[in-house]
């Protein structure tokens, strides 16, 4: 009998082993397959799938950083605040003045918005600036160092905070480390290009143009008086601790809304239009007048809505608005609506070009060539408004001859308004239910009102109803120019909003230079400021 080597058990064995264990393999991956044919037929994630999904987790978990850690309190002066950052879409700063209400400052243009509430006014920092009045001379550089640490602090806060909610979120969702960290990276990444698209687009002169919510009574007293407007505001413009300094102001004086002081240099004009049957006009009217100790009341027309007789009694409140009330006609006011407002103490009907002083500014003004009542005759279209707006440019130019020039024009029609391009420095219109500014071609400020009456009946035949809109027209006594203007915005029928916006002429605004007088239409230098972005 033949010997076996040794080793060959142990090649026979290598060989076998795998015919052996080959049954129980194909068993097994056969389990396999039969308890997870799933995992056959489910389709690989897409890469853009996987990115969307990313960046929906960063973006809510930065979110809710932000909202829970991500604001810090900060004592500015003598004043306890607490600023925030905000997902937002138009970026912008906004300053909550609790009771007074909110500015909103076009200051920067980034999906990231700074609030800054105003929580309250610390007693014993304000007692010291009050036994120490020497302190308020250094108040403004204090105000302007906390407000810096302020927004380091914040910007160190809200790095934390987008890192930590967008890594914590990570986590939750993908259960892996390396992928929640990518989301905290990721997250920190999109906070610091806000930050520095923040700080590109940064504009300190938003400070110039605020808008005012909430207190309607308080607004003039945060915005100020005409006269400052041009010789102060470049104090306001350098830096937004200033407007700090003067919330300061405020809560210093007094606990309640503080009382506006008017500047005896700076005649107050109030533009309504399109009251159209409102009875509420008029209360809001006398509220403006005694708000903002307005001067004199221009109506530029719309008054009425038929202008029947029987509606000639809705004008008697008139008489005791508290201030003269300028009137051109509407195409919805007839003729014996104009006669029965000739006959009203305190009105002064314009018509025909002829001018009037009233309350220190020469104003002249033409009634509209139609009657939009009575169906009886044609409508003349743009070419009556045209031809209105001729005889109330050529009687412009008379008055300008005759050494007395207009101040102020007033027309119903916008139409016919800017025919008068040229011959006067502003030119105030209404009819169509949103106000709107421009400087035409020759240099000559054409103000449209929007509806004092809020559209009157035609208020309920949209989905909203419209706002109630005036203006407050800020004019220097001794050149009878327009330095200022605030645009009102009263929530409609069944609201209570209200919203004062300030604005500046272009020429009006620190820094800028004066430019050239042009050329009017005939051949004479316009008495209005020259074309610009008003």
């Amino acid at each position: 009998m033949a010997r076996v080597p040794a080793a060959a058990p142990h090649v026979l064995a290598e060989v076998m082993n795998p015919i052996r264990n080959a049954p129980r393999a194909l068993i097994r991956r056969h389990r396999a397959r039969r308890t997870s044919p799933a995992a056959e037929l489910a389709p690989r994630s897409r890469p853009w799938t996987r990115a969307v999904g990313l960046v929906a987790v960063v973006l809510l978990g930065a979110w809710l950083g932000l909202l829970i850690v991500g604001d810090v309190r900060v004592p500015v002066g003598p004043m306890n605040t607490t600023m925030t950052l905000r997902p937002s879409l138009t970026g912008g700063t906004k300053i909550n003045v609790s009771p007074l209400g909110a500015l909103q400052l076009d200051s920067h243009v980034a999906p990231v918005r700074l609030d800054v509430n105003v929580d309250q006014l610390d007693p014993g920092r304000a007692q010291a600036l009050v036994d120490h009045p020497e302190r308020l001379s250094g108040l403004q550089d204090e105000v302007a160092r906390d407000v810096e640490h302020g927004t380091l602090d914040l910007a160190v806060r809200s790095c934390v905070a987008v890192v930590t909610g967008a890594t914590a979120l990570g986590l939750a969702v993908y259960r892996r480390p390396r992928r929640a960290l990518a989301a905290g990276g990721l997250a920190l990444t999109l906070l610091v290009a806000s930050g520095g698209t923040a700080y590109a687009t940064w504009n300190p002169d938003s400070v110039l143009e605020p808008k005012f919510s909430g207190l309607l009574s308080s607004a003039p007293s945060l915005v100020g008086n005409a006269r400052s407007i041009v010789t102060e505001f470049d104090v306001y413009q350098k830096e937004l601790a200033r407007l700090v300094t003067n919330v300061t102001k405020l809560y210093d004086v007094t606990s309640t809304l503080p009382a506006y002081q008017p500047d005896p240099t700076t005649i107050r004009v109030l533009h309504v239009s399109d009251i159209h049957l409102n009875p509420a006009s008029w209360k809001i009217i006398a509220s403006l007048v005694e708000q903002y100790k307005v001067n004199v009341i221009v109506d530029s027309g719309d008054t009425m809505d038929h202008g029947t007789a029987a509606e000639n009694g809705f004008l008697d409140p008139v008489e005791d608005l508290g201030a003269p009330y300028v009137w051109v006609r509407g195409n919805h006011d007839s003729r014996a609506t104009q006669e029965y407002l000739e006959g009203l103490r305190n009105a002064h009907v314009l018509d025909d070009g002829r001018a009037r002083t009233v309350a220190g500014l020469r104003f002249a003004g033409i009634g509209d060539p139609q009657f939009t009542p009575d169906r009886s005759k044609p409508e003349g279209a743009e070419a009556s408004q045209e031809l209105a707006g001729a005889r109330l440019a050529s009687a412009l130019r008379d008055q300008s001859a005759a050494g007395t020039p207009v101040d102020v024009a007033v027309a119903h029609e916008p139409s016919a308004a800017r025919e008068v391009d040229g011959e006067v420095p502003l030119v105030l219109a209404g009819h169509v239910h949103r106000e709107d500014m421009e400087v035409m071609k020759y240099g000559t400020r054409l103000r449209i009102e929007g509806s004092t009456g809020g559209s009157g009946l035609r208020a309920v035949e949209g989905e909203h109803p419209d706002p109630i809109q005036a203006s407050i027209l800020y004019f220097d006594r001794d050149s009878r120019r327009l330095q200022a203007w605030d645009e009102i915005k009263l929530g409609g029928l069944g609201l209570t909003t209200a919203e004062v916006s300030r604005h500046l002429p272009k020429e009006n605004q620190p820094g800028a230079t004066p430019s050239p007088t042009g050329t009017g239409p005939s051949g004479t230098a316009p008495s209005g400021p020259t074309p610009g972005p008003p």
